[in-house]
């Protein structure tokens, strides 16, 4: 059963964009750790992720394909570029970006979650989640895999391995907001209403009140948040 919105979806099978949310450009583009990197690459990424926080992914795409054709061994360049090819909506051409990064960089755990996100928004979820597990395998505290990887598995209606998830991501301290909505939606699902009222007024207090912009996926994950406890509330008032 799959029930969410975009970057937390309305009632349909909206199961991608709702990984996007979890995985924003803004926060899952990664910069070279190099100290060695010429400056211009350095000004190439900023410039991608400025392009790419405002909606212009044309301009993205290419200022990273400029960096892949100067360093073409760069798994990075490769996975942050597959990350926004998923955003524009060109998920195959995002799946390839994922598969050369990890060619490049087995162990880049972040190209494994991305490609799960991109498993998932297939409908192939058993592949989704051996992604996130790998991923898991190589950074034990990635909570954004953690949190995907329990939408996930609540996708498949296995509800309490996605509480465990959930329960693991709490622990430490981030995204906070985004778990506590996750983990209400997965006991609204299970019919434990309490629980889900309980975890979705906790996620109210910490999304944003506002946002400067429509595509703030937190701003979207607080309208959707509503929307459900305002669901469960007129049932409680009914019954």
């Amino acid at each position: 059963m799959n029930s969410h919105s975009f970057l937390k979806p309305g009632e349909q099978q909206n199961y991608s964009c709702q990984i996007v949310l979890k995985y924003t450009i803004a926060r899952e583009l990664e910069t070279d750790s190099n100290d060695n990197s010429a400056f211009g690459d350095s000004y190439l990424r900023f410039c991608a992720l400025t392009s790419a926080q405002q909606g212009d992914y044309t301009e993205a795409i290419a200022l990273l394909s400029q960096l892949i054709n100067r360093h073409p061994h760069n798994a990075i360049d490769y996975n942050n570029r597959g990350l926004i090819y998923f955003q524009s909506g060109q998920r195959q051409k995002a799946f390839c970006d994922y598969n050369k990064a990890i060619k490049l960089n087995p162990k880049l755990a972040s190209a494994y979650n991305n490609r799960g996100n991109y498993y998932a928004a297939r409908g192939e979820l058993a592949a989704a989640i051996a992604d996130y597990e790998r991923a898991l395998d190589l950074n034990p505290g990635y909570v954004r895999a953690w949190l995907n990887q329990g939408i996930t598995w609540r996708d498949l209606g296995e509800y309490e391995k996605a509480i465990d998830n959930f329960e693991i991501a709490l622990l430490f301290e981030q995204l906070e907001g985004h778990i506590f909505a996750e983990r209400g939606r997965t006991y609204h699902l299970w019919g434990d209403w309490n629980c889900a009222i309980a975890d979705y007024r906790r996620a109210l207090n910490l999304l944003p009140l506002s946002c400067t912009t429509t595509k703030d996926p937190s701003w979207r994950l607080r309208l959707q948040v509503e929307s459900w406890l305002k669901e469960l509330t007129s049932v409680s008032h009914f019954k």
